[in-house]
């Protein structure tokens, strides 16, 4: 991973960005004490934050947008801690924020959250607070508009008669999410919250947000980011935010799910069986780090071709053969993320997007799940869903045939490499001349720290949108789990839809060194 030294080294150093000179203007950070890496992970021991985090809640609530971040400034400034705020931050959004009638749309400023922390982890110390600040401002956005579309929901409180024992929790789970039953299902939740850790609960969780392709990739995404913020900010505050979860797994359109066959369910339910197969076949997949591998590119390729022709059991089906064969898990998963960067490439919008950012959720599971029967279905799970962001699109006849594996660099050499300011200027005015211009540099240089922290600022500084954290979070992240042989070609390819140079600022950074120097 890039390490701490290169990234502020960067960031501070004007002579690399001439495009990017407004970076300056984050000067005025530097007068707070900063968020040190040690602050955005959890101590081992730690059982959860301390009991001020509730009256911070109804601090974010109760204040408005105006005046949001010059009251929080103030508290940050008066010793509110960085855990502190993150907890308030999410907690604010599962209480407040409906994940329904899509676990989208509004509901990004629950999910943006983990995007937001992955990306204040990221950043040097002195710039940590910016992603959280943006997501503060986000989450009163989203809650008035929960107020226009929903009536102001609130999650209600617990029905404790309903919360069943720690030695039931987990069948009435299970039982209550086959069946689809919102009320059996909150309960049951509670009571694995409240009994059982995050490893046992997270088992289960990581089945039902893969379940279905609902909300196109948002629920597998919701799973990995709740428990990756959780992570941070300690178990003790899970109850909320499973009941939030569970709620939003459930999220169906018509009738129950369980009595049809739609075609958002078909693919599980195949895969199930696909499963079972490979595991009587004695297929068994590493429990995590795929990256030390050996690969085998011709498999990548041939999977990157199987997902191009848009029919998700032929890819699945693909998968199954090259597990039994012995493929490397790490060309299979390769295979997928290129597949999603090639779609981002071939139309940049909201399905394609998607498709990468929930191949990053079910990444994550991957790595974190020790359930062999979980991870085989996480990696078919991949292989369907890539086709059917593919259809989301338009199919392969509506959307351009450009191939990641033949994208070309563009001019540039070891001696003379494109310049960070060229590349980012470049996007702005030609997305596919910027790529080929990234992947020459990326090829010239061997080294991808300064692209990647170019584009982490650039989202600071041009991000308008929760997308733009929560793609910038996964693809910054996925380079390093696709393998070297891949990775560049990987980056070049989501080129497509980062933030540029020459897009204008956003409001947020003048608000928050106003909140911070008031």
């Amino acid at each position: 991973m890039p390490n701490q030294a290169s990234r502020r080294t960067f960031l501070r150093s004007g002579a690399t960005l001439g495009a990017l000179a407004g970076l300056g203007n984050l000067d005025f950070i530097t007068r707070l004490a900063p968020v040190t890496a040690a602050e955005t992970q959890l101590p081992q021991h730690a059982l959860g934050l301390q009991p001020d985090v509730a009256p911070i809640v109804r601090l974010i609530e109760e204040t408005s947008r105006e005046d949001l971040l010059e009251v929080i400034a103030k508290r940050i400034n008066g010793g509110l801690s960085y855990q502190t705020l993150l907890a308030a931050l999410l907690l604010a959004g599962v209480k407040n924020v409906e994940p329904r009638p899509s676990v989208g749309h509004k509901f990004h400023s629950v999910l943006v959250v983990n995007s937001a922390h992955l990306a204040s982890m990221a950043s040097p110390d002195e710039y940590r607070w910016l992603p959280i600040f943006w997501a503060l401002d986000y989450y009163k956005i989203a809650a008035a508009r929960d107020v226009e579309e929903r009536g102001d929901w609130v999650m209600e409180p617990v029905d404790e008669r309903a919360v069943p024992s720690a030695d039931k929790a987990a069948a009435e789970f299970t039982a209550a999410m086959d069946a689809w039953d919102d009320a059996a299902a909150d309960a049951a939740i509670v009571g694995l919250a409240r009994t059982a850790g995050a490893n046992e609960t997270y088992e289960h969780l990581f089945r039902y947000g893969m379940r279905d392709f609902r909300s196109i990739g948002h629920k597998a995404i919701y799973v990995a980011n709740s428990l990756r913020t959780l992570n941070c900010i300690g178990w003790r505050h899970s109850e909320p935010v499973l009941r939030s979860l569970a709620y939003a797994l459930l999220m169906h359109e018509g009738e129950n799910p369980r009595d049809r066959n739609d075609s958002a369910d078909v693919p599980y339910r195949k895969n199930l069986e696909r499963v079972a197969k490979l595991q009587r076949a004695g297929a068994s997949p590493p429990p995590a780090h795929l990256g030390k591998a050996s690969t085998d590119s011709g498999a990548t390729k041939e999977l990157l071709t199987a997902i191009r022709h848009a029919n998700n059991d032929d890819s699945c089906n693909l998968v199954s053969e090259q597990l039994t064969a012995g493929v490397p898990l790490q060309s299979i998963w390769d295979g997928l993320h290129l597949a999603a960067g090639e779609l981002l490439m071939r139309q940049p919008g909201i399905a394609s997007l998607h498709a990468v950012t929930t191949s990053n959720a079910l990444r994550y599971a991957y790595e974190t799940s020790g359930d062999e029967e979980t991870r085989l279905l996480l990696t078919l799970q991949n292989a369907a869903f890539l086709p059917m962001f593919l259809n989301e699109m338009g199919g392969p006849e509506k959307v351009p045939a450009i191939r990641i594996d033949e994208l070309a660099a563009g001019e540039g050499d070891a001696a003379t490499p494109p310049t960070i300011d060229a590349i980012f200027n470049e996007l702005g005015a030609d997305r596919s001349r910027g790529a080929q211009l990234m992947l020459a540099r990326l090829n010239a240089t061997g080294d991808a720290n300064e692209v990647i922290n170019a584009s982490r600022v650039l989202t600071f500084l041009k991000g308008n949108d929760a997308h733009d954290y929560k793609f910038s979070s996964a693809v910054l992240e996925d380079y390093y789990n696709v393998s070297p042989a891949w990775r560049d070609r990987y980056l070049a390819s989501n080129a497509f839809n980062l933030n540029t140079a020459t897009e204008p600022d956003n409001s947020l950074v003048e608000r928050t060194r106003a909140a911070f120097t008031a």
